[in-house]
């Protein structure tokens, strides 16, 4: 298949040497997406309407001021707080305003309170996750294509070191959405070899990495245990620690 545009990124994962191709994914999708909020973008109308909407999580904004554009984050914090400030007036002015009234509120559990709802959606909300989950749904959708379509990616997708336990599943349980038969078949039976195989061998490194703890085999050569504990953070929590 011709490589297109959108195949990319996902072509440059699965040749990458990563622990997990979607978690590399997911990391370049991140950096990019951090640099766009902290870009000029942060200056444009449409943008902001959506950041004093619904702001950032809480790891999100914290990568947000490692960046060196304090006075960008600044000013988008400043315009959500009023957003917040203007909103929340708005619904204590309609709120209970006695222990009579939140008693019988809350008995009824259909009727959630529309000031908890608010904070809670708020807490679900952060303008980089969904930037970068809108287009991380493409990529996973390109996998299913070019494993249907390109017989280079489907031999390069039994070949790779594996995936995390998260994205293992995610693509377990999408397979059947997007492929059938003989694709179907042959993509689990690559998915749970490679997740497996691969698993196993960071456990192993990591045993390894453990007894190099121990006096008795202090002389002992590391072997590929060094970097075995970052490894397996990726593997089973899909985080890739910065090890330096």
């Amino acid at each position: 298949m011709k490589e297109k545009l959108y195949t990319i990124p996902v072509n440059e994962a699965y040749d990458s040497g990563h622990e997990c191709p979607l978690c590399y994914i997911k990391e370049t999708l991140e950096r990019q997406a951090i640099e766009y909020t902290m870009g000029p973008s942060y200056m444009e109308d449409d943008v902001r309407a959506v950041t004093d909407k619904i702001g950032f999580c809480s790891n999100h904004v914290g990568l947000l001021y490692q960046d060196q554009n304090r006075l960008g984050l600044a000013l988008m914090l400043k315009t959500h707080m009023d957003k917040v400030i203007d909103t929340i007036e708005d619904l204590t002015a309609k709120s209970p305003k006695s222990s009579k009234s939140f008693t019988g509120l809350f008995n009824k559990k259909k009727d959630k309170d529309p000031l908890v709802s608010y904070i809670n959606e708020l807490e679900e909300s952060c303008f980089i996750c969904n930037k970068i989950n809108n287009t991380f749904d493409r990529y996973i959708n390109t996998i299913f294509v070019l494993y249907k379509s390109d017989d280079s990616f489907r031999k390069k997708t039994s070949q790779i070191k594996g995936y995390c336990t998260d994205h293992y599943g995610l693509l377990y349980e999408l397979a059947p959405n997007f492929l059938k038969g003989e694709y179907l078949d042959s993509f689990i039976s690559d998915l749970n070899k490679v997740y497996l195989e691969n698993i196993k061998r960071v456990r192993d490194d990591l045993d390894w990495f453990i007894d190099k703890f121990d006096y008795r085999y202090k002389d002992a050569p590391w072997k590929n245990s060094k970097d075995a504990l970052p490894r397996s953070i990726i593997k089973t929590n899909g985080k890739n620690v910065n090890t330096n």
